[in-house]
Order: structure tokens, then C-alpha cells, then sequence
């Protein structure tokens, strides 16, 4: 006879799957979760599949069938690039108007503007060559540069215009004349900015990524402006640039009255400043004393201000979307789940803000597991300028709007920092039991205990976990004897077993064009109940059926749906969230300090996900931001032949970083990765400030003047395209200091670091500089001195 699988079984077209139910805004829908692969582009690969998807909507989509993206990374991304590009534009304008105020001419202006588009084509190139993607890190540093990269074309402009106006040269013999002085300088300006950045590209780790790409990017700037400076922007002098004085005229060219009256009136004022900066320095540079402890109470409190502000590492943005994790309690079936997350998607359906709420019954967003206990509710908010609440407000609306539902646990927070590194923002951890008992029991009494002593500290906001060991269980235990006298193989058993219970993959088959599994599986009133477990049967070695409860019994326990290992240890994730107006650096420490004060002996902790980077990270600011002074001082000593000059440079600098740290602490902002970059940056371009005044004191000083004269006339000569090249690149960071919506705290925090390093270090820093001019070309001079006398009077 021939026996088919109909005449012993019920088979049916169906679903593997019936662990978790998927709703979009409570309608049934499939959910379906891509991963890009690494090395590839987001945006492209998003691109692709939402074409693809109207393609299958057009030609395979049943009638009545809909599909929608509820959640997209690149909503924010999109969002934060148009963000970033009008910040460009902004930036752009403001450094054309203040360069057009101090140069007073549309000719002169045009010449450093044109420079800008140069550099930063040429920056495209660089950047297509080392296969960097146009992204935020990368946008953020073409801000930045655009005040950068006009310094040199400013300083080439403004050093023919004075030729110019002294000389009464034409504009072709001025250029030359003018690149004749302060190529030099151009060249130690491009080479120390350029070189502050070289080593900040060579750091391992995520950290590392964004550090590369931001400086690599803008160091391509600066040696293509300098480039620029050098060859473009003289040429362009000698066509542009006119010179009424040649020809006996005006030098003024005709403007409106009011514009006239405007510029009169700021030249007035300008050289009236310029005159009492002359004086101011020339009584203060003879005075070491003063300089020294100003030098002193820059760096002190510089420690003072900088110790006081809260670390980070990458700070959390509104990206337009968070999550609802809920947890009922153990042994709940996936009904009372359901039930659970179709309140909340009703609850919260009608908040203006959001778009749509996708909800996962059975599905743990933190583990990406799945079991009958868990949900998650993916929130879609409306896009920024169409919304008027904040991320945080919205979060706490939906926290408010579920306080009534008790039968299950709701844990709210944004996803993490970066798309893709975790599942949550905030900390990540784990608790590691090292004493070799594998007692989850106890494992558990410590977890709460210490979750406990973090809630009870301020700077803890929330702490939640997924370890659970209460979960009701059955047990099957073996006897072996018992089974040997049967003849069962144990293995064998507990494979039928499996198969009964939970199915096996059995065989494929391929239908509609479509290949599909075979699972094979006990009907469902022969596993209902724990007692069926022992009315299977299982075949011994000589054939025969054997029942299982010949050699095994049922015992009911308690343990955790998911055992989880970390570095071969068990283990229990914990997750959660610093309080509001602290960073993710203190919790770091308080939850370090906690550790090591209240878990008992054989337990530790150990960092995941983004967390573990910013700990592994340590002091790699701090080394990296000494390795670009190092690198700094050996160019300057180079340029100058000097060991002691480039300290007139490097000792003008904690005046930027104090202003810095000072407006970040006045924003309320925390020192993260983005603050650190800034801080690199600010070596380059303080330290070209530096370098234009003490390399045309050097000048002065080898034509015969004093050393104090030298610094005086230097600074004099130097006033004006220090605070011409500062005050742009200031105005081009007005847009990142005010911003807000999307990105807004990266934005801000890059702006205020930025902003308050150049007010600071400009115009404190052109006080200071001329004084350490006078005392190490002074002690320079002296030790020629000593070098140059007879051997019998040096000793």
C-alpha cells in the first residue's frame, strides 16, 4: 500500500512564525527590518529600496495592500545634511560681509571669496579619493574651513593693500613687494594648521573614524588655500586690485554716502584701537613678570573651567523617532502582551506630533529576541519643521498617557546616538558573575541590589534590565540507567522530543515560484498540557517505542527565558539613562564608583555598545591634543631655526581653550567628541594669529630693531588681519551657535567651542603674544650671544 503524509498527519499552507504580531498605527501589517551591510552608503541603499518597493507596490502588491517606512534613518540624515548645507551657505555670506567691511572694496573682496570655492572643490577631490561620504562630519568640517581657507587669501590682500596705501605702488608692483614679505609666513601658517590635524587621522576605534574624515577633510582645505594663497590670489591682486594712489587719485572708490560715512567712521575707531594696542604693548612687553602670570592664570583656570564640565562622547540627538519597550510579567501569554501595546498605540494615537506607531507584540527591541512577555512600540514623528515639540516633550506625553496601564512595564527612551551602535541611547553595560556557581538566583539578588544603588544616586536617571530569572519553567530531568536499560539513546530522545514540541525542520518545497519549508510538529491538543511531555514515546535501539516517562520526569522551576554569556561569564545587560543635567561621563564614573564600593566579591561589570567606546577612549583627547603640539612646536622650529621662538606660539593658546571651555559651561553644553576636534582646531588657528605677528617681529628684528620694537611694530602691522581672519571665521560660526531642530546640539556645541576659543584666544592672545615675543627672542638673543664669545669668557 502506498502510505501519504495526509493519512498520518494535518498539513496545512501556513506560518513559520506565531511568536510575535505586527501592527501599523493598530492595523495588522509585516514588519520587516533591513540592515545595511558594512562599507556601504546608507542614503544610496535606502534610495534603492524605496524604489524598489513602489516597483513591487506597481507589479506584484495585491489589491488593498499598502506599504509604509516607519522608521528611516534617513529622515535624519537627509534632514541634518540640509541642515548643514544652509549653515554653509549662511556662513559663506557672513564671511563675505565681514571681509567686504575691513577691505572696504568689492574688489579686494572678491579676491579671498574666490579662494573659498577653490578650496573646497579641491577638498571634493581629496575627500572622492579617500572614499569619504558626504555626511555631517564631513559638512561640519567644510564649515569650518570655509573661515579657514580665506585667512591666507585675507592676509595676501590685505599685506598688498598696505603696500599700496605706504608705498603709493601700483597693484602689480605691490603684490610682488607684499610676497616677498609674508610668503613665509603663509607657508608656516599652512604647514601648522595643516599639521595640527595629521595626527588626530590616525586613531583606531569608532572615535577614530570621526576624527579622520573631519580632519583629513579640512587639513586638504588648508593646504589647498595655501596652495591658493600663493599662486591664485596674487595673480588675482595684480588684475583686481587698483591703486588710485599711482595714478594720483583717491584710493577710495565711489560709494553711497552713507556707506562712506560708515567706513570713515570705522577706520576712525580702528586706528584709534590700533594706536592704543601699540602703546598697551609697548608698555606691557618689557614686563616679564606680568606675563608670566598671566600665562599662569590662563592655564589654572583653564583646569578650573574645563574640570567642571561635564564629559561625553557622542551626544543624543532628536532623530524624529524613539521606542516604547514593555515587559509583562513573567509567564504572561502573548494575548496579555498584545493587550498591552494595542493600549498604548491607542492611547497615544491621537498626539499631534506623531505620524504613525508601529507595534511589535513578542518582540524585544534590546535583545532583538523574541518571547510572549515582551513588545515594542516604534514612535514616527512628524518631520521637525512641522512639528513645534521637542523629542523630550513628546516622550514625556506618551510617558504621561501610559501611567494607567499596570499590567506590564514601560521603559521609554530614543534610539541610540549613532544608527545601528546599540539598541537605546544612554549607558550600556553588563554584570559579570566570575564566581564559577552559575546561580542566576543569586546573580539576580545582586542585580537588583545594584540597580538599586544607582537609582539612589542623582546622577542616574533610570536603569533597567532585561534579565529575568523568575520566568515559570519545566524542567525535564534524566535518568541515564534507566534509559540504558531500555536501550535509548539519550541524544536520539531528546531530538524526537524537539521534533514533538517544537518542530523540526524537516524538508523544502517550492510552490508559486517560491521556496518554502517543511516543519514537522505534535498537533496542539498532544503537547497541551506538561504531563503530555511523558506520553511521547521514543525508539530504542532495537526498534521498540519506549515512553519517556520510563526514564525521565517533569519538575516545575523558575529561570530566565534567555541565558546570555559576555566573554564566556554569565550575564545580565543593563541599560539606561543619565539625569537630566548630567552627562553620560558621570554616570560613566558614578556607576564605576558604585561597582567597586557595593557589589560583593566574584562580581564585576563590564562596558557595551557605545559606552564601552567612550570608556576605552580615556584620555585619547588629551594625547592627541599634545602629540598636534608636538608636531606644532618642531614646525615652528624649523621655520624659525629656533628652539625657543615657537614658545612665543604654543604659550598663546590655553587663552582659546579657556574661552572654549568657558562657553560651553555658559551654554550649558557637555565637552564631548565634538568639542574635543574643536580644540584641535583651535591649535592651528590661534597659533596662525601667533605666527603672523612674531614672524614680522622676526623681520623687523633681523632689519635692526630692538626686540621690543620689533614686537610692537609687529603687532601694529598685524592687527588688522588677525582680527580681519578671526572675526570671519567667527561670523561664519554665528549659524552653528544659534542653531536648533535638527542636529542642534552637535551644531551648538562645535559653535560655542569654537566661537568662545577665537574671541578668547584673539583677543587676548594679541595682548600676550608680543610680551613672549620679548622674552624668548630675548633669551634667543642672549644665547647667540654667549655662543659668539671667546671660550675664555664664557668661562
Amino acid at each position: 500500500q502506498i502510505l501519504k503524509l495526509g493519512d498520518v498527519a494535518d498539513i496545512e499552507f501556513g506560518t513559520v512564525y506565531f511568536d510575535f504580531e505586527t501592527k501599523l498605527n493598530g492595523r495588522p501589517a509585516a514588519a520587516i527590518v533591513l540592515k545595511q551591510l558594512p562599507g556601504s552608503n546608507a542614503r544610496k541603499v535606502i534610495t534603492e529600496v524605496k524604489d524598489r518597493l513602489k516597483e513591487l507596490k506597481e507589479t506584484t502588491f495585491l489589491e488593498g495592500m499598502e506599504y509604509e517606512v516607519s522608521y528611516d534613518v534617513s529622515r535624519f540624515l537627509d534632514a541634518s545634511i540640509h541642515e548643514v548645507i544652509r549653515t554653509l551657505i549662511e556662513a559663506f555670506i557672513l564671511v563675505s560681509l565681514v571681509t567686504y567691511v575691513f577691505l572696504q572694496d568689492w574688489r579686494s573682496t572678491l579676491v579671498p571669496i574666490l579662494a573659498v570655492p577653490v578650496s573646497l572643490i579641491g577638498t571634493f577631490v581629496f575627500m572622492q579619493w579617500m572614499g569619504f561620504s558626504l555626511n555631517m562630519v564631513t559638512l561640519f568640517a567644510l564649515i569650518l574651513a570655509i573661515g579657514i581657507v580665506v585667512d591666507n587669501a585675507i592676509v595676501v590682500v590685505e599685506a598688498v593693500h598696505a603696500r599700496m596705501q605706504t608705498t603709493r605702488e601700483g597693484a602689480r608692483r605691490a603684490t610682488e613687494k607684499a610676497m616677498q614679505e609674508i610668503t613665509g609666513a603663509i607657508v608656516a601658517i599652512t604647514l601648522v594648521m595643516a599639521a595640527v590635524f595629521i595626527p588626530a587621522g590616525f586613531i583606531s576605534g569608532p572615535s577614530g573614524i570621526l576624527y579622520r574624515e573631519f580632519s583629513l577633510s579640512i587639513a586638504a582645505s588648508i593646504v589647498l588655500s595655501g596652495f591658493v594663497a600663493l599662486t591664485l590670489t596674487p595673480a588675482l591682486c595684480a588684475l583686481l586690485l587698483k591703486s588710485h594712489h599711482a595714478t594720483g587719485g583717491d584710493n577710495t572708490p565711489a560709494r553711497s554716502g552713507l556707506l562712506t560715512r560708515f567706513f570713515r567712521m570705522f577706520n576712525h575707531y580702528f586706528d584709534a584701537l590700533t594706536g592704543g594696542y601699540a602703546t598697551s604693548v609697548r608698555k606691557l612687553g618689557n614686563r616679564r613678570s606680568v606675563t608670566w602670570i598671566s600665562i599662569a592664570g590662563f592655564c589654572a583656570a583653564t583646569a578650573w573651567v574645563g574640570g567642571g564640565l561635564p564629559q561625553g562622547f557622542i551626544p543624543n540627538e532628536d532623530q524624529g523617532s524613539f521606542y516604547v519597550r514593555v515587559t509583562t510579567p513573567p509567564g504572561a501569554t502573548l494575548e496579555r502582551t498584545k493587550a498591552a501595546v494595542d493600549a498604548i498605540q491607542e492611547d497615544c494615537a491621537d498626539i499631534p506630533a506623531i505620524q504613525s506607531i508601529s507595534s511589535l507584540a513578542g518582540f524585544n527591541i534590546l535583545s532583538d529576541s523574541t518571547g510572549s512577555t515582551y513588545g515594542t512600540c516604534l514612535f514616527n514623528l512628524l518631520d521637525w519643521d512641522q512639528r513645534k515639540e521637542s523629542l523630550d516633550e513628546v516622550m514625556e506625553e506618551v510617558r504621561k498617557r501610559t501611567t494607567h496601564i499596570r499590567d506590564a512595564r514601560i521603559d521609554i527612551f530614543p534610539p541610540p546616538a549613532v544608527p545601528g551602535y546599540g539598541n537605546a541611547s544612554g549607558f550600556e553595560l553588563r554584570l559579570l558573575d566570575k564566581t564559577g556557581s552559575g546561580d542566576l538566583t543569586r546573580m539576580n539578588s545582586v542585580l537588583k541590589q545594584f540597580m538599586a544603588d544607582l537609582q539612589a544616586r542623582p546622577e542616574i536617571g533610570s536603569v533597567y534590565t532585561i534579565f529575568d530569572p523568575s520566568f515559570p519553567q519545566y524542567l525535564i530531568r534524566i535518568d541515564p540507567d534507566k534509559a540504558a536499560k531500555r536501550g535509548v539513546v539519550i541524544q536520539e530522545a531528546m531530538g524526537e522530543l524537539k521534533a514533538f514540541l517544537g518542530g523540526v525542520y524537516a524538508a523544502n518545497f517550492i510552490r508559486y515560484g517560491q521556496l518554502y519549508r517543511v516543519m514537522a510538529q505534535s498537533l496542539p491538543q498532544y503537547r497541551a498540557l506538561p504531563e503530555d511531555i511523558l506520553r511521547f514515546h521514543a525508539k530504542n535501539a532495537l526498534g521498540e517505542m519506549v515512553p519517556v516517562s520510563a526514564f525521565a520526569h517533569v519538575e516545575r522551576v523558575y529561570g530566565p527565558d534567555l541565558v546570555t554569556r559576555y566573554n564566556m561569564f554569565p550575564s545580565a545587560e543593563l541599560n539606561g539613562e543619565e539625569a537630566p543635567g548630567f552627562s553620560s561621563g558621570d554616570a560613566i564614573r558614578v556607576i564605576q564608583e558604585t561597582a567597586r564600593e557595593k557589589l560583593p566579591k566574584g562580581f564585576g561589570i563590564d562596558w557595551a555598545g557605545i559606552t564601552r567606546d567612550q570608556v576605552l577612549a580615556g584620555n585619547e583627547a588629551t594625547i592627541i591634543f599634545v602629540i598636534c603640539l608636538v608636531f606644532v612646536y618642531l614646525l615652528l622650529s624649523a621655520q624659525y631655526e629656533s628652539f625657543l621662538l615657537p614658545f612665543a606660539v604654543l604659550l598663546s593658546l590655553p587663552t582659546g581653550i579657556l574661552g572654549a571651555f568657558c562657553f560651553l559651561k555658559w551654554m550649558h553644553l557637555e565637552n564631548n567628541i565634538y568639542s574635543q576636534i574643536v580644540l584641535i582646531m583651535l591649535i592651528g588657528l590661534l597659533g596662525k594669529n601667533a605666527i603672523l605677528i612674531v614672524e614680522f617681529a622676526s623681520l623687523r628684528h633681523r632689519e635692526g630693531l630692538s626686540v621690543l620694537d620689533a614686537a610692537v611694530e609687529g603687532a601694529r602691522a598685524r592687527l588688522r588681519p588677525i582680527l580681519m581672519t578671526s572675526l570671519a571665521f567667527i561670523a561664519g560660526l554665528i549659524p552653528l551657535l544659534f542653531s536648533d531642530g535638527v542636529g542642534a546640539v552637535g551644531n551648538r556645541t562645535m559653535g560655542a567651542a569654537a566661537t568662545g576659543g577665537m574671541l578668547f584666544g584673539t583677543f587676548l592672545g594679541v595682548i600676550i603674544t608680543p610680551g613672549l615675543y620679548v622674552i624668548f627672542a630675548g633669551l634667543g638673543k642672549a644665547q647667540r650671544n654667549r655662543e659668539a664669545l671667546p671660550l675664555s669668557e664664557k668661562i
